[in-house]
């Protein structure tokens, strides 16, 4: 934990409770099939020699895919996010994990589905930032 701010974990978990870790093993098993086509691309440091997680519990939350390394995670939502009430909620969930000096990205179930380079070009791009910050 830094010091300066309690609330700014430094590990790969930020403080995830157990019953997220067994929560995020079932989900793995049920990834959807955009989540799929996309983990093809980052799985076992494919994608630009970084390692990627799927499904991987951070602070309250499991998210879709995690670089600890750089600190990237990466959402694939389904149509389920469209909502107002979801977005709202997706849009704390973000500055609640920014707040824990991660970057967030969002894609939707049809970018990844009939976009796939311009989400990896997109990942990149964001890589990029990351690494020239």
């Amino acid at each position: 934990m830094d010091k300066k701010n309690p609330y700014h974990d430094k590990s790969m978990y930020k403080g995830a409770p157990n019953r997220a870790f067994l929560k995020a093993r079932l989900l793995r098993n049920k990834m959807t099939s955009e989540e799929n086509m996309l983990w093809s691309y980052l799985q076992n440091k494919k994608f630009e020699g970084y390692k990627f997680r799927r499904q991987h519990p951070i602070h309250l939350f499991i998210v879709d895919f995690y670089c600890h390394e750089l600190g990237l995670i990466i959402e694939v939502d389904g149509p389920y996010h469209e909502t107002q009430v979801q977005q709202d909620k997706d849009e704390k969930r973000t500055e609640l994990l920014e707040f824990q000096g991660l970057t967030v990205i969002r894609f939707t179930n049809e970018e990844v589905a009939t976009e796939i380079n311009i989400v990896l070009t997109k990942i990149k791009e964001a890589i990029n930032k990351i690494n020239s910050s």
